[in-house]
């Protein structure tokens, strides 16, 4: 069996010097000015009909070094600002392929602000980084270790809306291997009251971490809005305590989902989820908060990507199968079941617990659609943005 080892992300919070602080700051605007001059000039070309890739912006940024009113560019490492290229190369990549949005220009107040360093601009030695154009390495927290001779091949710095700076080395990591397999199987329903019902009975709660601390964003919120608008420092400070606040709820959140996700790639060969169109949901005014909380969409990401890892398999039910209609004792579909109703008893006299009774019955056709191979992501590998499960859906005899 070929082993194959993983490339995985680390990051950890550090804390710059004054001089460092300035350097990277410089970089994050060259970064986004560049990448904003190469989507203008991209998009331009487009409306002639004309295709500009890669090679032609990195052509153009030499040429912008040389003028006077872009040559400042130089002050700054060159690799963060062709790897900007690189990232809008990929992202005109997925337009084309009709995988995402035509590309948007970088927005100083509100894009991310980051900057990445490849092998030549930056040296990593003795557990030390120092990144291109610094004299000192960076005072980096190490919260884990690294894996046992890791060499990165990537570097990120950036800076969130709190304020707080962070580097993420990409190196592979051996220690990421199959599990042994196991014939544990689950199915889960996803919800608002408990986060997730498995199809065993277990309930996981829902933390609702954004409705714990919501006082205490309303506040700093109210705080901001009294501020006079513009770039002042009171407002920038203000806009800093609502980052905080935020920050907090979504970096609990994320630890939450981490060990949730963990444990049940851990514990089970197959886990069948349902395919849920969370983009569409939370459209609906008076959920949207609470759905946005729950992190859905996050959780069936690392949920994906923890299974590749460790040799788990993952199946998306198709999202219109009646989960909660179809008795999962006799297979009676009911006409109706209102969101109201949180237990109910079958003609065959078996009484259900909604959420549990949905979750055995996305477990039963998860495994039924891994015999008959369907895919993890049916609503974007199937034609018509419809799942070969759809034509499966059990029908009320008449």
């Amino acid at each position: 069996m070929k082993t194959t080892h993983v490339k995985r992300a680390f990051k950890y919070r550090f804390h710059p010097t004054d001089a460092q602080a300035a350097e990277l700051s410089r970089t994050f605007g060259c970064v986004r000015k560049v990448y904003n001059l190469a989507l203008a000039a991209r998009t331009e070309a487009w409306t002639r009909q004309e295709r500009v890739n890669y090679n032609a912006t990195s052509a153009m940024l030499t040429a912008w070094k040389k003028t006077e009113e872009l040559a400042y560019l130089n002050e700054v490492s060159s690799v963060p600002l062709q790897q900007a290229l690189r990232h809008l190369q990929t992202a005109f990549t997925h337009f084309f392929g009709k995988r995402a949005k035509y590309p948007r220009f970088k927005s100083r107040k509100k894009s991310r602000k980051s900057a990445e360093y490849t092998t030549s601009a930056f040296r990593f030695r003795d557990g030390k980084l120092t990144l291109a154009k610094m004299a000192e390495p960076l005072d980096i927290v190490w919260s884990r270790p690294l894996p046992e001779g890791a060499s990165p091949s990537t570097v990120t710095v950036s800076q969130d809306a709190a304020g707080r700076w962070y580097v993420s080395l990409l190196c592979e990591d051996p220690s990421v291997k199959p599990l042994p397999a196991t014939s544990a199987a689950v199915g889960i329903d996803v919800g608002l009251d408990h986060l997730l019902t498995l199809s065993t009975g277990e309930k996981v709660s829902n933390p609702r971490y954004e409705r714990r601390d919501r006082a205490r964003l309303a506040k700093a919120q109210r705080q901001l809005a009294r501020k006079a608008k513009g770039d002042g420092a009171n407002r920038r400070k203000a806009r800093q305590k609502v980052a905080k606040v935020y920050a907090r709820i979504t970096d609990r959140r994320r630890d939450h989902l981490h060990k949730l996700t963990t444990r049940l790639v851990r514990e089970n060969q197959t886990i069948v989820i349902e395919d849920l169109t969370v983009r569409n949901m939370v459209k609906n005014g008076s959920l949207a908060r609470a759905i946005s909380d729950a992190a859905w969409s996050e959780f069936r990401s690392m949920l994906e990507y923890k299974a590749r890892w460790y040799g788990r398999e993952v199946i998306a039910i198709d999202r219109w199968f009646p989960s909660s209609r179809l008795c999962s004792t006799c297979g009676t579909l009911q006409d109706r079941m209102p969101l109201n109703v949180r237990t109910w008893t079958c003609d065959c006299g078996t009484t259900h617990d909604r959420d549990v009774n949905a979750a055995k019955n996305i477990l039963a056709v998860g495994l039924t659609a891994s015999v008959c191979g369907a895919g993890v992501r049916p609503q974007r590998s199937t034609p018509g943005g419809q799942s070969a499960m759809k034509q499966k859906t059990p029908r009320r005899e008449p």
